[in-house]
């Protein structure tokens, strides 16, 4: 079964057929557009392949959808709108793209036979976000003949309280079409619809040309209920099929007008909330949608010709200068492929807005107090009564398009780290929308499955978010990047705004750290434990004998059976890391209370690694748990738990138990493959059993924490020769072989992975998983050290 943490079976919605004699239901307040902003507007819907909105609720939404209609088998099952993993591309993606301005995405269809290139740029100005334009281009590929007929239908629908109609809908063909719209928050606007002349269109071979000719756009008006915009193929396909319905009666099945005429939107263009326009091409294709604000600039083809070079100009010379991979990885090839990863995760940046399903019963056997408190904790689940939380929006990078299209708070500290240095201003934006999620106690839902858009990728067990379960929280990885850049004489003029904004995120992010020293706390004194704290404890709430799904680390061997005793080598490093960004914020804030505070924790925090989970008998951290002769034990199964303390930057390079670390990453018996490191010891008897997910598998996000630390061992003065010696080594070879079968898998299969098999390097699980994978453009332009060692794994 595929990954349970993020709990997400990709859901197919059922064809259903709208009815489209339905009215408006009543609508929440918008927010206020920022007037100069250059963030409002983006492909920011990535769970489509095309299509853009504004940062604002209840606003504007707009997708695109194409299909080969050539016959009628393909044409009903190949229409494209959703990224779903099993529609046979060969790779799609962002190739070049920039938050602030825009970039190309290529799709390489070979369902329908066509490559489709897909520029999208912005053009910044006015009182209300700008304007933007978008050039889609289709190649038929290979294997498809010249005469390829292809349709694209691309709409725009209000969710909220405005206008929205085409203009001249009965002008001349020869004439550009405009879909006029104005509301309170953008203003007025024009979509504008300019095609090549070059173009080529079906011609007439059936009397239903007469009443639908195909050399011009189709244009289609709906009234449909707001919530239901984001089932556009929904409301597409109840439209074809109202004159599918007709030609049928009309003509009868054996005389039926070609399927590029017969898949074909009713024409009626009008009053309403949603709005299609069709075109059907023959062979190659050209055709422009230009946003034009009221308030911003002029948008016109040629201008738009002239902006998307500049645009790829300005992101290719950026890209050299902030993530120019760095030897062994100095080929072309691993330039493009860097620039392909870091644009799908930025291009992958979503906004979302909507209620979510949360469990506030706050049940009592939610403390998981007693032994058997799994079943106690089902059967509070099953009875509890889930409500909606009001609704929230949130900026965002999403791990995967077509699978996990939505947040996740452990993976977005991840995904910050390449943006961070690309674009603090998007990076604060995201780091601001999360936190601003956070409820009064200090609790962020681990998964954001915000309104029913999101909800329907997502299986209904896994829905409901609880305010108990706590996630990684890796964001404070982002707090000690703003800071480094706050300190960093080439951020100078930002100083003041970087610091401003961590201020205003410092009450936040304490309230975070005392909710998870509350709700996630581990038992020492029960147990007559010998630790230099009775406080500094750890345990993750949500456990079950076979997860530990709020881990994220999903189905990693714990111990068995679980015990309200337990303690979690994993959490208390990530206590360790809180309380040591915390210490270093309060410092540069001058709270001086609070930072000697954060100060007597993390050092007690440091002293409980050591004492609560250093096995001297396996020479590494384990969990630990309580025995039949209810004594403390250690529950060993080396992997990445062995190296959280490592990994979360707490094991300085003079660590008594580093050179044992050292070891365990090296032994190819244990974690070590021509890969990357292994999740699970080769050695372990649960290695590649059961689901297999977090048992054996490659994860990058975890190789970069551990290339990134070897790194700064490799570097660090204070390091021991033998230990430097051996952490310049590992990191060398690990950081060549990490990144080389990354980018082996990309250039063999067109995407990147979710994991990577530890005995084939083979990429597996989700495909598309330009989330945390996109560390690999991070871990390319670290420095290369090999100059200083040789890199023959088997001196190590």
């Amino acid at each position: 079964m595929s990954s349970f943490s993020r709990g997400s079976v990709a859901l197919q919605t059922p064809l259903i057929i709208l009815l489209i004699i339905l009215s408006f239901c009543s609508l929440a307040p918008q927010a206020a557009a920022s007037p100069n902003d250059t963030l409002l507007w983006g492909p920011f819907r990535p769970n489509l392949y095309f299509g853009v909105r504004p940062r604002l609720p209840n606003s504007l939404l707009t997708g695109l959808l194409w299909a080969n209609t050539e016959d009628f088998t393909t044409s009903q099952t190949n229409f494209r709108h959703t990224c779903e993993q099993n529609e046979g591309m060969a790779g799609y993606g962002w190739e070049e793209y920039d938050a602030q301005n825009g970039g190309r995405q290529t799709i390489h269809d070979t369902g329908n036979k066509l490559d489709l290139t897909i520029d999208f740029v912005k053009m910044p100005g006015g009182r209300h976000g700008g304007s933007w334009g978008a050039r889609i281009k289709g190649t038929p590929r290979e294997d498809a003949h010249p005469n390829l007929v292809t349709t694209l239908i691309f709409y725009a629908g209000l969710e909220g309280l405005g206008e929205l109609a085409f203009q001249d809908a009965d002008a001349d063909a020869d004439q550009n079409v405009i879909l006029h719209g104005s509301t309170a928050e953008l203003g007025d606007f024009n979509f504008v619809f300019s095609d090549s002349a070059e173009n080529r269109m079906p011609y007439k071979t059936h009397p239903s040309w007469d009443e639908k000719p195909l050399d011009r756009p189709l244009l289609s008006s709906l009234q449909i209920p707001p919530e239901a915009i984001w089932q556009a193929k929904n409301v597409v396909f109840a439209s074809m099929k109202q004159d599918i319905d007709k030609y049928i009666k009309e003509y009868g099945q054996e005389n039926m007008p070609p399927p590029w005429a017969s898949f074909a939107i009713s024409k009626s263009p009008g009053p309403g909330n949603f709005h299609m326009i069709q075109k059907t091409f023959v062979g190659d294709f050209q055709f422009d949608v230009l946003f034009e604000s009221a308030s911003g600039p002029t948008v016109a083809s040629k201008a738009l010709t002239k902006a998307i070079a500049g645009t790829s100009t300005n992101f290719k010379t950026k890209f050299q200068d902030i993530f120019k991979p760095q030897p062994p990885f100095t080929k072309a090839a691993y330039t493009t492929f860097s620039e392909s990863m870091f644009s799908n995760l930025f291009g992958g940046i979503g906004y979302f807005y909507g209620d979510s399903l949360v469990d506030r019963s706050y049940a009592p056997e939610y403390d998981e107090d007693n032994e058997g408190f799994w079943e106690e904790t089902a059967e509070a689940r099953a009875r509890a009564e889930v409500v909606k939380d009001p609704a929230h929006e949130l900026f965002t990078s999403v791990p995967s398009r077509p699978f996990f299209p939505r947040g996740f708070l452990w993976d977005e500290g991840f995904h910050l780290i390449p943006i961070a240095e690309w674009d603090l201003d998007t990076t604060m934006e995201i780091v601001k929308s999360w936190f601003n999620l956070m409820d009064e106690d200090g609790w962020i839902a681990r998964e954001q499955i915000l309104g029913p858009e999101a909800r329907s990728k997502v299986p209904p067990e896994f829905q409901v978010q609880y305010p108990h379960y706590a996630n990684p929280p890796t964001l404070f990885f982002i707090i000690d990047v703003l800071m480094d850049k706050a300190a960093d004489p080439k951020f100078s003029d930002q100083k003041a705004h970087i610091e401003s904004e961590l201020q205003s995120l410092y009450p936040l992010l304490k309230r975070q750290y005392y909710w998870f020293r509350r709700t996630q706390s581990g038992d020492v004194k029960s147990y007559d434990r010998e630790a230099f704290s009775t406080k500094e404890a750890y345990r993750w709430r949500g456990r079950t004998p076979q997860h530990i799904l709020t881990s994220g680390l999903d189905d990693y061997p714990r111990p068995q059976p679980p015990h309200p005793g337990e303690l979690h080598t994993d959490l208390i490093s990530w206590m360790g890391l809180m309380s040591k960004t915390l210490l270093r914020l309060s410092t540069l804030l001058s709270e001086t209370e609070d930072a000697g505070d954060f100060k007597a924790q993390h050092t007690a925090i440091l002293r409980n690694i050591d004492d609560l989970h250093w096995s001297s008998q396996h020479k590494a951290y384990c969990d630990a748990t309580i025995d039949d002769y209810e004594d403390s034990a250690h529950v060993c199964h080396k992997g990445y738990i062995s190296l959280f303390p490592f990994m979360t930057g707490l094991m300085p390079p003079t660590h008594p138990h580093l050179p044992h670390i050292l070891d365990l990453i090296s032994s190819e018996s244990e974690l070590w493959s021509a890969y990357g490191i292994r999740s699970l010891s080769k050695s372990d008897e649960f290695y590649g059993t059961a689901e297999n997910y977090w048992r054996s598998p490659i994860w990058v996000n975890m190789n970069y924490l551990i290339v990134k630390n070897l790194l700064d061992v490799a570097q660090s003065p204070a390091a021991p020769a033998k230990v430097k010696t051996q952490a310049t080594k590992l990191y060398t070879e690990l950081r060549t072989n990490l990144v080389k079968n990354v980018f082996d898998q990309w250039k063999a299969t067109g995407f990147a992975w979710e994991q990577y098999n530890p005995e084939t390097g083979a990429g597996q699980r989700t495909q598309h998983f330009t989330g945390w994978t996109s560390l690999v453009v991070v871990i390319m332009r670290m420095p290369d050290l090999s100059g200083d060692v040789e890199i023959k794994h088997g001196e190590l």
